[in-house]
């Protein structure tokens, strides 16, 4: 298999986290013998020796035209998100578009794709803090705040700092499985996805809950009882709360409701079945307790947006 060609722009005071972010998701650091082979460069809009957001001086030896044979294109966050990208830059990043290229824009990253206008009428985040000026800068675009990346087409756009790690593994497990994507992720001890699974669309990612909280043993519980017909009554029964009092700390602390949950969870869970075992549609369904297998399809479809039998065909014929 011919390596992946991962290009990464580098600019005076970029992040040197995000810069090392792409090596360390695609398996380069710890360079595992059966993983896919990544060949990671850095490139400039002039080679030659660059001041880091640490105040490192790092060297880099490629220019824009590196971008040319490129198959993925990073941005890390871009300094300032007032200041527009240089207009070389930007004609890098139309011509990578038109050959398409995938493209990703970590963090304050995608107002350089902004500006280059990849992002009109497409779905896109950024970091929550610019998210004014990302409006105002770019009206075509629709920005989605709450989510910690958006997939759409070959354009990928992640949320703020951390969230390049969810959006780099994410985008492992869409060219190579889960089980990859999974491995990586504990070599990195992280994990490998946040709050809603392989979600396209990460609608809500689900806080840390504190240690102590009755919460966290009810969601234990019902992790290890997905199989039965779980209902509000009786998950606020164990918590011993009242079902109004419930209702709402579950949805102050997870910031979903108790059914929409319920169905993440279940999704998540047949994933692993999909990926991992010949199982039949309709017994995964039940397995994973879904009352039909219809029901089943529905709610997959619903998160991932696609079904579960070409999910098993796309991860089970890609795990490495």
């Amino acid at each position: 298999m011919p390596a992946i060609r991962v290009v990464i722009l580098a600019f005076e005071g970029v992040s040197l986290f995000q810069l090392s972010i792409p090596a360390m998701a695609f398996g380069v650091v710890y360079k595992p013998s059966d993983f896919p082979v990544y060949d990671v460069q850095y490139c400039a809009q002039y080679p030659g020796r660059l001041c880091s957001d640490q105040g490192i001086v790092i060297e880099v030896n490629h220019g824009l035209d590196a971008m040319d044979n490129a198959d993925v294109i990073i941005i890390p966050a871009w300094p300032d998100p007032h200041t527009s990208a240089p207009l070389e830059i930007i004609d890098a990043l139309k011509k990578a578009h038109a050959k398409g290229v995938l493209i990703v824009g970590l963090c304050l990253g995608a107002f350089v794709l902004g500006d280059a206008g990849l992002l009109d009428g497409r779905e896109a985040t950024t970091h929550w803090m610019a998210r004014d000026i990302f409006a105002q800068r770019f009206p075509l675009s629709h920005f989605r705040p709450e989510v910690l990346y958006v997939d759409a087409d070959n354009i990928m756009t992640s949320a703020g700092t951390v969230a390049a790690i969810d959006c780099c593994l994410h985008l492992v497990r869409q060219r190579h499985g889960a089980d990859v994507s999974n491995r990586i992720a504990r070599l990195l001890v992280t994990p490998p996805h946040r709050g809603g699974g392989q979600m396209q669309y990460i609608e809500h990612p689900i806080p840390q809950i504190p240690t102590g909280d009755r919460l966290v043993n009810v969601l234990e519980w019902a992790r290890q009882h997905l199989s039965e017909p779980l209902s509000l009554d009786s998950l606020s029964e164990i918590a011993n709360m009242s079902r109004r009092t419930f209702t709402r700390r579950f949805k102050e602390t997870t910031g979903t409701t108790v059914t929409q949950w319920l169905n993440a969870e279940r999704v998540m869970r047949a994933q692993a079945l999909l990926e991992t075992s010949d199982m039949s549609i309709e017994k995964i369904a039940y397995t994973v307790g879904f009352g039909t297998p219809l029901t089943f399809r529905q709610q997959f479809h619903l998160l991932l947006r696609m079904s579960p039998s070409e999910y098993r065909r796309t991860f089970s014929q890609q795990i490495l």
